[in-house]
């Protein structure tokens, strides 16, 4: 596998993206102020992450997405922990990552990746997205906020 950032003349992979956000007008709005970067595999986009700087020293992974064939593999741990040493490199200092209250797996993912829960931002979802989520047969309402000290 391999971890590319795309050049902003090539097309994000959106049926991946809407995976972990579904508002598409959302996406379409972060991807062209953020980085983009995809997971390869046998020339298949099989991950993807967006990046975005979001104050000064702290940049934001505002999507995060592997192809569902693929879960399970440890994709989503190496496209975290890319995105980690990337805004290390860029020299950052803190990196945050937001997540559905119903996203069990990816609440457990960023913390054994080293990410802290620091705050909730409640009813986010039903706030700012016009259909309802559910996952694991929860609603998904507030946002959880985490981060990591680089």
């Amino acid at each position: 596998m391999e971890i590319l950032k795309l050049h902003s003349t090539e097309k994000p992979p959106m049926h991946l993206l809407i995976l972990a956000d579904p508002s598409r007008e959302l996406v379409e709005e972060y991807i062209n102020r953020g980085e983009c970067f995809v997971a390869e595999l046998e020339e298949q986009i099989i991950g993807v992450y967006v990046l975005l700087p979001t104050r000064p020293g702290t940049m934001e992974l505002v999507n995060l997405a592997v192809a569902e064939k693929q879960h399970g593999k440890g994709i989503g741990r190496k496209l975290v922990t890319h995105a980690v040493q990337h805004a290390r490199a860029q020299g950052y200092k803190t990196i945050e990552i937001g997540t559905g209250n119903s996203s069990i797996g990816q609440l457990a993912l960023y913390q054994k990746c080293g990410f802290r829960i620091n705050g909730i931002d409640r009813d986010f979802f039903t706030k700012h997205y016009k259909e309802e989520i559910f996952e694991n047969g929860i609603q998904c309402r507030d946002m959880i906020r985490l981060s990591l000290d680089l």
